[in-house]
């Protein structure tokens, strides 16, 4: 072979090297290692920071897992917590990362790792993101950047999708998904839409995005606001009386009261739903630390009941402590929105034991091993953060929603159907109201061979979908279903 064929030759064989083994990944980003896990990776790991204002200082951190699958075809999917003010680390440890956490035994322990059987990283390679700056392992040296709102996160976030992939660019031809959960029902169809003008616009490089997919999200001030009422009385939490009295009064406006009268019966709905855990109504509610006593009370129960809301998840889900729902009836002024810890000070939402998440990201030994900065947390490391001021200044996402789906994105909406934070009564009612051909009607979803939930389909590759039994972070309470549905949507299979 002539010498510049053999040069030629070889240069294409380590492109191809490069492309299978995704080795052209900044291997200053490979994770080797994790504390509390023993055996191999069954895929690479990478994290970091890509800087999105050198001026400023701002960097966001993410945590890359690569497929287990084929990483070189299987999609890219960009995952996002909610908050405002939550890192994505709470989907990595306790949703659909690669481990499940088991939590320390004794005070100085670190939590244990074990491989997760229903990690979303089965069949998608996925970005966990912090962000805006300010959350998690993301931080500014300028703090006027920890004085956001949503337009400015989904600006900065879209900058750090242009950059990582220039930092992994053999994953450009992937297809590429956002996805997201909670108050992410903000921050996904945001982002889509910055995402999808700049494939318009010629922005490079070229994203290959195809769609989106948002669990349990906040989407719109009215839908939302009055998706309460009707859950309550539909799972039988309040009397029929009390829901005819409130319609009544309320005239159907359960967000905006309309007379002190309309008030005073959502006070006795608020009552009634008041001693409940309102990211799952069929778990235990923790008031303080003597949980036992707690859970005692369910053993004259049937084994049947007993199981209902019980996850498959092979180690608990986090205990979760009374508070009223939120971001319902949140105290929103001006477009401000309160942050997670800024309600907990108020008593106002509940408080969360995220124990076992805390202590793994506060060890100095995983923080180097995952590559990030002391310098990025003033203090201990918290899965919501009071750092930063949020504005809710991009109004309703419906319009985002109905640009996104009429221009061919695919949109995949989806909630645990005993969430009472943001329930699936508003979910439904407002991808109802986009007013499009109804495709594929009311049926139920089937997983494992048994009923999971119930899906609708629309024009313009618009889906809603419930999970039966679910709470607010679906995975968490049925990862093997949110696994199915997941993959399946990737896919482009018939859910």
């Amino acid at each position: 072979m002539a010498r510049s064929g053999l040069v030629l030759y070889t240069v294409l064989l380590l492109l191809c090297s490069c492309f299978v083994l995704t080795q052209c990944a900044p291997e200053s980003g490979l994770i080797t290692l994790l504390p509390g896990f023993n055996g191999s990776f069954p895929s690479k790991h990478y994290s970091g920071y890509v800087t999105i204002d050198s001026d400023h200082g701002k960097r966001l951190f993410y945590y890359f897992v690569t497929s287990e699958g084929d990483p070189s075809k299987d999609p890219v999917v960009l995952w996002l917590n909610g908050g405002p003010g939550c890192s994505s680390f709470d989907g990595f440890v306790y949703e659909h990362g690669p481990f499940n956490f088991e939590a320390a035994k004794t005070h100085n322990s670190l939590p244990q790792l074990h491989l997760n059987p229903h990690s979303w990283s089965k069949v998608s390679n996925i970005i966990y993101l912090d962000s805006p700056a300010g959350v998690g392992f993301s931080y500014s040296k300028n703090s006027s950047d920890y004085r956001t709102g949503d337009i400015k996160t989904a600006l900065d976030s879209h900058t750090f999708l242009l950059k990582w992939f220039e930092l992994y660019p053999e994953f450009l031809p992937n297809p590429f998904f956002i996805a997201g959960e909670s108050y992410a029902g903000v921050y996904v169809p945001t982002l889509a839409f910055e995402v999808a003008n700049g494939i318009d616009d010629g922005v490079k490089p070229v994203l290959n995005f195809k769609g989106y997919i948002v669990g349990n999200g906040v989407t719109d001030d009215k839908f939302d606001g009055n998706a309460l009422v009707p859950f309550a009385h539909g799972m039988g939490l309040i009397s029929d009386d009390l829901f005819e009295e409130v319609n009544r009064e309320c005239q159907g406006s359960y967000f905006k009261p309309l007379s002190s009268t309309c008030e005073s019966k959502l006070a006795k709905v608020d009552q009634d739903i008041d001693g409940l855990n309102i990211y799952d109504i069929l778990e235990p509610c923790y008031h303080g630390p003597s949980i036992s006593t707690v859970t005692a009370t369910n053993d004259r129960l049937p084994a049947s009941f007993r199981r209902l809301g019980e996850t498959e998840r092979p180690l608990p889900v986090r205990k979760r402590m009374f508070g009223r729902a939120w971001p319902l009836r949140a105290p929103v002024r001006d477009g401000y929105v309160p942050t997670w810890p800024e309600l907990l000070n108020s008593n106002s939402v509940p408080c969360t034991d995220d124990e076992v998440a805390t202590t793994w990201l506060n060890d100095k030994d995983v923080r180097k091993a995952i590559h990030a900065e002391e310098q990025s947390v003033a203090g201990a490391w918290a899965l919501c953060t009071g750092r930063i001021s949020f504005y809710h200044d991009a109004g309703s996402m419906i319009n985002y929603h109905k640009n996104l789906t009429a221009r061919g994105y695919r949109a995949l909406i989806f909630s645990g159907d005993h969430d009472m934070c943001v329930p699936y009564t508003g979910s439904e009612a407002w991808t109802r109201s986009m007013g499009y051909e109804v495709v594929d009607e009311w049926r139920p979803w089937t997983s494992n061979e048994q009923v999971a939930g119930y899906i609708q389909g629309y024009g313009n590759n618009l889906t809603f979908l419930t999970i039966k039994g679910a709470g607010h972070t679906v995975p968490e309470y049925k990862p093997q279903e949110a696994l199915d549905f997941y993959s399946r949507f990737l896919a482009g299979k018939r859910i």
